[in-house]
């Protein structure tokens, strides 16, 4: 069931400088490992095991956590690719051996850490990491809970969406580039579509309206409550209306060839069109900040806008968790830990460095002020605080990376080889048959 795609946390990896699949730091020269109780010098070992770029280190919570904790040494590993950690944690766990005090749970998987996987993980509800479970929206803390109670992961971050679109670009085709403007012609996905059209009559050379149909896609299922499951789990993404109206939107706009036909993550050319201006507009959670400014660099500066969606919907694209393996030796010291990772101050602290946004509601005040330079002063500290608020309770199930990826390559094959939308569709119907039954 791993995910053909990149996580959130992966996505900003690839923003970085990070050469290797594999990034191993320590905070001090203990050596440590998962499940080892203790060093010689009596310090406590905490290992953490995550994917991508949770933050944390770019932040120095580790090394201020140590201070804090003279008596505890934490040692990081980051594996870039979240497909490649997750396979590789399913086999630790699978044997109760090498798995790290503190793990991370990207927001794809943990549903189905919920569903199979609750004997393997510690209940962080009866750790001192359990008091901060009522500081999260509804729909973040209920993803990571069993049906009897138990709370398998705290949140870290959650993708509460706005638009992100070129300001020069907008500009030349005669269209409003000041957000609260550009915001009062877009009631809704319809009047985004229409906008598109009049920037594609008057566009500059070789720019689309939006990067991709399968962008476009994301953009318009994250906002629904009911995806790819229903509430009582069942599997409902080729009968949900939503999925469908979403498809035939965002497959529409492929046959106007109002996108770049960039495939997300995957094409080259599409972390390039950032900076080239191959696209005037792109569906934003809060992490694509950071993305876009590492692959638009210096030169984008001043020329990225950011408005909310359309209608001022609330959505979410992405976001992670914190857990603690049963193999743990150090729970209660893994708990704390996690407790002070996600207080409000720390989730605070990671959003001013890298954009990820906090899942604490109490940070949601601490951040609201922020503005960001780059995006022309935008307050993205409110604007993605107003999103992440009216953001629904989404219902996540064990295949919906799965299906995601499947709709998105057929899409995929709208933009790229002229297949009409119900064939796209069939296509990826059959797939799915043959991949989750």
């Amino acid at each position: 069931m791993p995910s053909a795609r990149p996580s959130r946390t992966t996505i900003v990896a690839l923003a970085t400088t990070l050469a290797g699949a594999l990034l191993v730091t320590s905070c001090s020269t203990a050596s440590s490992g998962g499940g080892q109780a203790s060093a010689a010098d009596g310090k406590t070992n905490l290992t953490v095991s995550l994917f991508g770029t949770f933050g944390y280190e770019e932040a120095g919570l580790f090394d201020e956590y140590e201070q804090l904790h003279p008596d505890v040494t934490i040692q990081y590993e980051s594996t870039q690719g979240e497909n490649t950690y997750w396979p590789a944690l399913q086999t630790k766990l699978a044997s109760g051996n090498g798995t790290a005090d503190v793990q991370g749970i990207e927001v794809g998987r943990i549903a189905d850490v919920v569903a199979g996987q609750a004997a393997k993980w510690t209940d962080l509800k009866e750790t001192p990491a359990g008091s901060q479970v009522a500081n999260y929206p509804d729909w973040k803390s209920a993803a990571a809970t069993t049906k009897d109670g138990k709370v398998l992961g705290l949140g870290t971050d959650i993708g509460p969406m706005a638009l992100c679109y070129r300001t020069d670009l907008l500009g030349q085709a005669g269209l409003p580039t000041d957000p609260a403007q550009l915001a009062a012609r877009m009631g809704s996905w319809d009047d985004y579509v229409a906008l598109g059209r009049e920037y594609k009559a008057k566009a500059p050379a070789g720019s689309a309206w939006m990067d991709s149909a399968g962008g476009f896609y994301n953009a318009i299922i994250s906002t629904e409550s009911t995806i790819y499951y229903d509430a009582d789990g069942k599997l409902v993404w080729n009968s949900n209306p939503a999925v469908q109206k979403a498809f035939d939107t965002a497959a529409a706009a492929a046959d106007e060839d109002l996108t770049a036909k960039l495939e997300q993550f995957e094409d080259p050319a599409w972390d390039k069109g950032f900076g080239g201006g191959a696209f005037a507009t792109i569906a934003c959670p809060a992490w694509m900040v950071g993305y876009i400014k590492g692959k638009a660099g210096e030169a984008g500066s001043g020329k990225w806008g950011i408005t909310s969606l359309p209608g001022g919907a609330g959505g979410n694209w992405g976001g992670a968790y914190l857990g603690i393996p049963k193999a743990s030796k150090n729970t209660e010291a893994a708990a704390e830990l996690v407790k002070w990772l996600t207080d409000p101050e720390q989730q605070a602290k990671v959003f001013e460095v890298g954009g990820n946004f906090p899942s604490n509601t109490g940070a949601f005040d601490l951040v609201a002020g922020t503005k960001d330079a780059y995006f022309q002063d935008a307050p993205i500290g409110k604007l993605f605080s107003d999103a992440a608020q009216a953001a629904p309770t989404q219902t996540l199930g064990p295949e919906d990376a799965v299906v995601k990826s499947s709709l998105v390559q057929a899409l995929l094959s709208v933009e790229t080889n002229g297949v009409s939308p119900a064939d796209a569709w069939q296509a990826a119907t059959k797939d799915l048959d043959n991949q989750i039954g």
